[in-house]
């Protein structure tokens, strides 16, 4: 079982860029495919990005509604992954999640994550 701490969250205005932290503990984050997603209130969970093992050559995949404006990444020596959020918008306002998964391979369905953080808040005002 990996353990996840996100924190980075906090309240920006549009256009402006936060970068959430999520650290892990457990197991590797460079051997399984670790997501970020994100819920706001009354909606389901959603996919944000996702970053696969490094023996999946550490491809990255977005939802649409984040490409271009996000970017997912790694620190394996601090066992940490990371979401640069840049040119936010009052439509990102929810909380973020990170995930592990137990595979390698590009995974963007929610089911496909066994170990869950408790979330952070990101809000944007207009």
């Amino acid at each position: 079982q990996m353990q996840l701490v996100e924190s980075g969250g906090g309240l920006v205005q549009a256009g402006g860029s936060l970068r959430l932290s999520c650290a892990a503990s457990g197991r590797a984050v460079r051997t399984y495919t670790m997501g970020w997603f994100r819920q706001a209130p009354g909606n389901e969970r959603e996919f944000v990005a996702a970053l696969s093992s490094v023996t999946s050559f550490s491809s990255t995949n977005y939802a649409d509604s984040v490409k271009g404006r996000f970017t997912i990444s790694r620190d394996s020596a601090k066992n940490t992954v990371y979401l640069q959020m840049n040119n936010l918008k009052p439509e990102d306002t929810a909380v973020y999640y990170c995930a592990a998964s137990r595979g390698f391979r590009m995974f963007t369905a929610v089911t496909e994550y066994v170990d869950w953080g408790q979330g952070t808040q990101v809000t944007v005002s207009s």
